[in-house]
């Protein structure tokens, strides 16, 4: 594509003194030490980028730069790419998330991690997707330690950089999808709760001297423990989502926020009657609807509870003990493992396994029978061996 138009700009600031720059009133002035910037206009939007000095003669190499890159001049970009501006790129990428009916919070996602993305390659003077290769990506994700503690967190920030350089490669912007460093992701230690735990950690709900909240937050154990439920997709549960037992039994019917995958789970009429009975106004059992309900929930009511029950999980999060304790007591009941992955709202069996295997009866009593079958088979034939012996005799 033909590079538009850019211009330099300057921004003027105050000196250390706090004294406003005399130049104030002309963006277009070269001579002051005020940090430069560019403009320009390309697709009817208009965009701005830091300079990177305060220097007027370096602005203008800079301009020059980005100009050939944005005309596909780059050694990054092959001659005849179909040269983009990488924040028209993300644009782009996102409506199409839209289009999908990807949900708000992990529309929301990509968008922050992308805007972390472009500022990282403005920081380096890329401009476009052409810019970019292994060895800025590789940076790139040497900066994500800081921002996402988790291991798992990184991992899936890592998937959802590459579906949009997939999309990149699939409009014919890039050659080839560059390569991400590979994330080696720490399993959290499957963690259930005792009866005991449970039992304390019910009875800690008093630590919040308000009965309406205690009220909220002892249901919300309940519906994890006996349903399993993640806790995003308990704390958005629709009271509608919960049937009317007028078979005989109540059930949880949702689909997970996380995969999408269907869920459909039998509780004790007792749970059901507790969270039917939960005062809160609307569709919503806990929810209002609008607000980062998990965030609160998490810092504010869950781990306090924990913490009053003296219940410690360091490094883990502590309401998916309540998800482990559901999944844990099915298995050791002799519940087939392929079901409660069902239950579980698993997509492949493969994650169940990974988590929960040690703990599956049913496997571990056909393996056992398995094993001492053979002890069986090894006396029949030392019986048969002596016998044939005495026969001969």
């Amino acid at each position: 594509m033909n590079a538009p138009i850019i211009t330099i700009f300057v921004r003027h600031s105050a000196d250390k003194n706090g004294k406003p720059c005399k130049f104030a009133d002309d963006e277009q002035h070269k001579k002051c030490n005020c940090r430069k910037h560019l403009r320009w206009t390309a697709n009817g939007k208009q965009f701005r980028r830091k300079a990177g000095t305060r220097s007027w003669a370096a602005a203008e190499v800079a301009k020059r730069d980005l100009e050939d890159q944005l005309a596909g001049r780059t050694t990054a970009a092959k001659p005849g790419a179909n040269t983009r501006d990488l924040q028209t790129c993300i644009d782009l990428f996102l409506q199409d998330k839209r289009v999908q009916g990807v949900t708000d919070g992990v529309l929301g996602k990509y968008t922050r991690e992308l805007a972390r993305l472009r500022e990282h390659c403005e920081r380096l003077g890329v401009y476009t997707v052409q810019g970019i290769d292994r060895e800025l990506l590789t940076g790139y994700c040497a900066t994500w330690e800081k921002l996402y503690p988790s291991t798992q967190t990184r991992g899936a920030v890592r998937t959802r950089t590459r579906g949009f350089l997939r999309y990149c490669y699939e409009a014919q912007w890039l050659a080839r999808i560059p390569a991400l460093p590979k994330i080696q992701i720490d399993e959290p230690e499957t963690l259930p709760l005792t009866s005991a735990e449970y039992d304390r950690l019910l009875k800690a709900v008093t630590v919040f001297p308000d009965p309406v909240r205690r009220q909220h937050v002892r249901a919300l154990f309940q519906l994890m423990r006996w349903s399993g439920l993640a806790v995003r997709d308990a704390l958005t549960l629709p009271k509608a989502a919960i049937g009317d037992g007028a078979s005989g039994i109540y059930r949880v019917t949702t689909n997970r926020t996380k995969t999408g995958t269907h869920v459909s789970v039998p509780i004790p009429p007792k749970v059901a009657e507790e969270l039917l009975a939960v005062p809160n106004e609307g569709p919503y059992i806990f929810w209002d609807g609008a607000s980062d309900i998990v965030k609160t929930w998490t810092k504010y009511m869950i781990a306090p509870t924990f913490d009053a029950a003296k219940i410690t999980s360091a490094g883990y999060m502590v309401s998916h003990r309540l998800r482990d304790t559901f999944a844990v007591d099915l298995l050791e009941k002799g519940v087939p493992m392929e079901e409660v992955s069902r239950l579980l709202g698993h997509t492949s069996i493969k994650t169940t396994e990974r988590s929960y295997a040690k703990w599956s009866k049913g496997r571990q009593d056909r393996v056992d029978a398995l094993v001492t079958g053979t002890w069986a088979v090894k006396k029949t034939r030392r019986a048969r061996a002596k016998s044939g012996a005495g026969v001969a005799a």
